[in-house]
């Protein structure tokens, strides 16, 4: 967008509070910066206690008109510094020109109005920090920042006239625990490239919106997650290294591109989730770290304060301001850009002291526990705050131990979560799979064990990017055996997860066999898709999502112990499952059968209790799919065993290395 249209809109900004008259009499217009503020008493007592959820809207810098006059007024945290000023291109970067004012509270809160400034200028704060330290800091609370590598914040409005009013009436249907949960996780930056293997070569979110909203219909997604979109400075972080909690990154445009791809993608039927980090944040000068010349927003005590997995520091859960800040930034996403779900990176890390740490690198909780309690506090208010706001949405945390009641409110004892990725089951499943189909029936128990402890919370069955990096190989060489075997193996994992309980989450590239790992720097490779194998495979999936939507069995009981149930698990030798997913009404019941070995069982017969099953409605080996197509059942062959009790025997064909689905 162009500059100069933004800077001479000023007159057409609102401010969010007025300025008191009061206020206005002590105000110096000869000054540079006028001494004003938006912050009532109010405003600064909730945000030193944790418990001001909008600083989004007071701090930062805001467009307000003073005494008949339009500009920009900054507020800014910073408690240790003795001088705290603003310089920008406005300016010519000169220090010490435009200076704002403590408040008279010692709330640490720097402020002040700049006349006759307007929007997209660059700026930066010019601290004087403790011992003297001069840090030229971004503004924490910015929703605009340059485009890295520069590092300046860059004023900015929000304005934006949303389209998506019936996504948002009705989303409450879209995003229920039971309602089907499909998501496909991306990367912004290397789902597609304008120039492939050019790292420095990035769709506009527009662009982005062109290409990815089709795709995702015809794959039938319900759900696109994002990985981190918030500014962050080093691509090879995937965004996981914040530095703008307030802003989605300039990499692919201004903000309210972002907001146009939410818009098109609501229009279009598709639920947002953004992945969101408050666990850690990284040292670069311009970010969080040391923002006043001590330790602001992280701990002091670098037993809490580092992380020694991410070489970050870790947020002062508990500090009033850093609390407020954080559960403002995600009350943000779902404010201003209309999300449906945050997705809380590395929930693990900030739960225990001893997270990736040995003895004598952590200290005891007050009661000689492992637990961070006052990160545990922070994440029940974080949870408690979203769901009185939006009680529309979902949060999901990636957690991988088992402390419990992830996703059990918080009234429960729970921390309030909506769903919590279920890291044991993609574990399992893949360890799984990656044995020879010859010895799989010596290890049917690590198969079947997720339904041991899947009612302890409410999950999604994660297969992220995570999975795909770092020496552990794309999805489809995982799986062993030849080029048909590697496919049909793929096709009957996807077949299980899809069927099995919970919501489900694939990695961009899984869809349709991406042959290498993941590469940030490089686009997927969408060649593939020329090949049958992989356009096939693709096709499967996208069949799986509309079985998915188009079946209530799947998920209207995904999250309670009626809507599953083990049918066999007694052909260890053949390695052959057989389990239903039930609905609310009996002819909704599906049957799945899986074939876990290479060799066709024709004629197999399976005795259940319940209705009676007359038509295959999926088939993993179909011809469509790169199956062979020449095992299915066109009728089921159905007898009665007692009518009384409605115990059958159905005699089926299944197919090697598949999965039928019978209703």
């Amino acid at each position: 967008m162009d500059k100069s249209s933004q800077k001479s809109n000023t007159t057409g900004a609102v401010s969010t509070r007025p300025i008191s008259f009061e206020q206005q009499t002590f105000i110096d217009t000869k000054a540079n910066v006028w001494n004003c503020s938006l912050l009532s008493e109010d405003d600064v007592r909730n945000f030193q206690h944790g418990t001001h959820y909008a600083l989004y809207e007071i701090m930062g810098s805001r467009s307000i008109e003073v005494m008949g006059v339009w500009g920009l007024y900054f507020c800014v945290w910073a408690p240790n510094a003795t001088e705290l000023s603003v310089k920008g291109h406005f300016n010519e970067w000169r220090n010490h020109e435009y200076n704002l004012y403590p408040r008279w509270d010692k709330s640490g809160i720097w402020e002040g109005f700049i006349p006759h400034l307007g929007w997209g200028e660059t700026y930066k704060y010019h601290i004087t920090g403790f011992a003297g330290r001069k840090l030229d800091k971004g503004d924490p609370f910015a929703n605009y920042w340059e485009r890295r590598p520069h590092t300046a914040s860059i004023t900015w409005n929000l304005n934006y006239e949303w389209q998506d009013q019936a996504w948002m009436q009705k989303r409450k249907e879209h995003n229920a625990l039971d309602a089907p949960w499909s998501i496909y996780e991306l990367h912004l930056a290397s789902w597609q490239r304008p120039v492939p293997s050019d790292e420095e070569s990035y769709n506009s979110y527009d662009q982005i919106a062109r290409q990815l909203i089709p795709y995702l219909l015809d794959l039938s997604f319900t759900h696109v997650e994002f990985m981190p979109v918030m500014e962050h400075p080093f691509d090879g972080s995937w965004g996981y290294q914040c530095t703008g909690f307030f802003a989605p990154t300039s990499r692919f445009g201004d903000p309210q591109g972002f907001m146009r791809l939410i818009d098109e993608l609501h229009q279009a039927g598709i639920g947002v989730i953004l992945d969101w980090v408050p666990s850690h944040f990284p040292y670069d000068a311009h970010g969080l770290f040391m923002f006043d010349g001590t330790h602001t927003y992280e701990y002091a005590d670098m037993r809490k304060g580092f992380h020694p997995d991410w070489n970050s520091y870790v947020f002062n859960y508990k500090r009033g301001e850093v609390k407020s800040f954080l559960i403002s930034s995600a009350r943000f996403w779902f404010d201003k850009f209309h999300i449906d779900g945050i997705r809380v990176d590395a929930v693990s890390s900030m739960l225990k002291l001893n997270y990736s740490r040995t003895e004598g690198q952590w200290e005891p909780n007050e009661f000689g526990g492992d637990g961070n309690l006052e990160a545990i506090a922070f994440l029940k208010d974080l949870n408690e705050t979203i769901y009185r706001d939006f009680p529309d949405v979902q949060t999901i945390a990636e957690e991988a131990t088992d402390w419990p009641g992830i996703s059990q409110p918080t009234f429960q004892g729970g921390l309030g979560f909506g769903m919590k990725w279920m890291m044991g089951w993609m574990h399992d499943s893949l360890d799984y799979f990656k044995i020879d189909p010859l010895f799989r029936k010596d290890h049917q128990d690590k198969f079947s064990f997720s339904m041991m402890y899947y009612y302890d919370e409410n999950f999604c069955l994660p297969f992220s990017h995570d999975e795909v990096v770092h020496g552990k190989s794309p999805m489809i060489y995982k799986m062993p055996g030849d080029e048909w075997q590697k496919f049909a193996n793929l096709r009957l994992l996807y077949t299980y997860m899809w069927t099995h309980p919970g919501a489900k989450l694939l990695f961009m590239g899984g869809e349709f066999g991406q042959s290498n790992e993941w590469n940030y720097r490089s686009e997927l490779s969408w060649g593939l898709l020329q090949h049958d194998c992989h356009r096939n495979l693709w096709h499967c999936v996208s069949k799986l999502n509309q079985l998915l939507r188009g079946e209530p069995a799947l998920y209207v009981n995904q999250f309670n112990e009626y809507g599953f149930e083990w049918v066999n698990l007694e052909h260890r030798a053949e390695s052959i499952m057989v389990y239903k997913r039930k609905g609310k009404r009996p002819h909704d019941d599906l049957l799945i059968i899986l074939n876990m070995t290479p060799v066709v069982r024709n004629d197999w017969a399976i005795e259940y209790t319940g209705k009676e099953y007359k038509a295959e409605i999926f088939n993993s080996d179909a011809l469509e799919f790169w199956g062979t197509g020449q095992v299915c059942n066109p009728e089921i062959r159905h007898e009665w065993l007692d009518r009384k009790t409605k115990r059958s025997r159905i005699i089926v064909n299944l197919p090697a290395l598949a999965g039928i689905v019978l209703k």
